[in-house]
């Protein structure tokens, strides 16, 4: 089963956050088969972060709400939050698979939070600059609760359009890179 899971950053943890990377990797590193997308979000100045994105296929739920509270920045208080939701991988790959490869361009991640009937469960016209995109479920994956995007796109404006922000209750984009050792 896939998850999305998306820890917030607390104000002020930027500190505790350098200092927990090494112990923030190795623990991502024993889910390295598993994942399928993850990286930082950073705050409008493109540098300071504000979260942190893991898509990764897990056996069910407890082992998804495990890895999400587990994590060492949770645990360590770095994070106000956590987005934990079944989603569906409809582009079948993982990011390090994305035609358009880690650097150039700007990156983002689109959080549609759904209200109502389903929007969006069709893929793009627009595939090629998709890294992940996929229905957020609930836990028993019959309900739809919104869509996460992560996507090459030259401005946020551009990342925003690929939902049809109407469908939705909010519409969150963040500037997103990709994740994990370099």
């Amino acid at each position: 089963m896939e998850y999305f899971c998306y820890h917030r950053d607390r104000p002020g943890s930027v500190t505790a956050r350098e200092e927990l990377l090494e112990e923030h990797w190795s623990y991502m590193d024993r889910y390295a088969k598993e994942l399928i997308a993850r990286g930082p979000t950073f705050a409008e100045d493109g540098e300071t972060p504000t979260g942190s994105v893991h898509i990764v296929d897990l056996p069910g739920p407890a082992a998804a709400r495990a890895f999400a509270f587990d994590e060492p920045n949770h645990q360590a208080g770095v994070y106000r939050d956590v987005l934990l939701r079944r989603w569906r991988n409809l582009l079948g790959r993982t990011m390090w698979d994305f035609p358009g490869g880690r650097t150039g361009g700007n990156r983002y991640l689109v959080l549609g939070l759904g209200a109502g009937p389903a929007a969006d469960l069709a893929l793009p016209a627009d595939r090629d600059e998709l890294v992940a995109y996929g229905p957020l479920l609930s836990d028993d994956g019959a309900t739809w609760l919104g869509t996460a995007v992560l996507l090459r796109a030259p401005d946020a404006e551009s990342a925003r359009a690929v939902l049809t922000e109407d469908r939705y209750a909010a519409l969150e984009v963040h500037d997103w890179e990709f994740g994990g050792r370099r």
